[in-house]
């Protein structure tokens, strides 16, 4: 709940960003906040709110894009393994930032969440439950993966970030349209880090 007393369900992108607002306040927020605002144990919704914070400008602070690939990874591990209630370290729970950002960062995606959220529809739904989930999920441990490396070039993370972004909504809304594109997003973000490669073995320490 939140405090005004409501409750909104997570069933798409433009859901999800309301419930961050509706459902936190105070001057900062947490990440076990935000995972509570928008029900921790639904692993759709999980995903999509990873994947957006590691798409959002948040994402500019020197190595955020690695401590949000680590949780992407310590959350669909857990997932691939079946844990109906994936567990996060305290540390990573009790991360904070300014909820000021976070309500801007919502003000500015909802002018485009309306337009994705027009495109997503209940389709192909088998695609959406199990086992296809587990697999949905190791694939986000192998998006988390190649992050850090990435993660060394100027917008390298986006496309994997963007991997787990559409699994999120996929599962959320149950269109397994999505979860191609996905899967089409993943399959880009393997050929950048493949045509990569020679750059990013140049800039190792050793």
């Amino acid at each position: 709940m939140n405090r005004q007393g409501t409750n909104v369900p997570v069933t798409n992108l433009r859901t999800m960003l309301r419930s961050l607002v509706l459902n936190t306040d105070g001057d900062e927020v947490t990440v076990d906040e935000l995972l509570h605002a928008i029900g921790r144990r639904a692993h759709g919704p999980v995903f999509l709110l990873l994947g957006f914070i590691a798409v959002s400008p948040l994402t500019i602070i020197p190595g955020a894009n690695w401590f949000i690939a680590t949780v992407i990874l310590a959350f669909a591990l857990q997932v691939v393994f079946g844990l109906r209630r994936p567990w996060m370290p305290k540390g990573v729970t009790e991360f904070k930032f300014k909820r000021d950002h976070l309500v801007q960062g919502v003000a500015v995606s909802e002018r485009y969440a309306h337009m994705v959220d027009a495109l997503v529809k209940p389709r192909l739904t088998f695609l959406t439950e199990a086992p296809f989930i587990q697999l949905v999920a190791l694939i986000c441990v192998f998006a988390a993966l190649i992050t850090y490396p990435l993660g060394l070039v100027p917008f390298g993370p986006l496309l994997p970030s963007l991997t787990v972004l559409l699994f999120g909504l996929a599962l959320t809304a149950r269109d397994g349209a999505v979860l191609l594109l996905a899967a089409c997003a993943f399959g880009g973000a393997i050929l950048l880090m493949v045509k990569l490669a020679p750059r990013l073995m140049a800039l190792l320490p050793f």
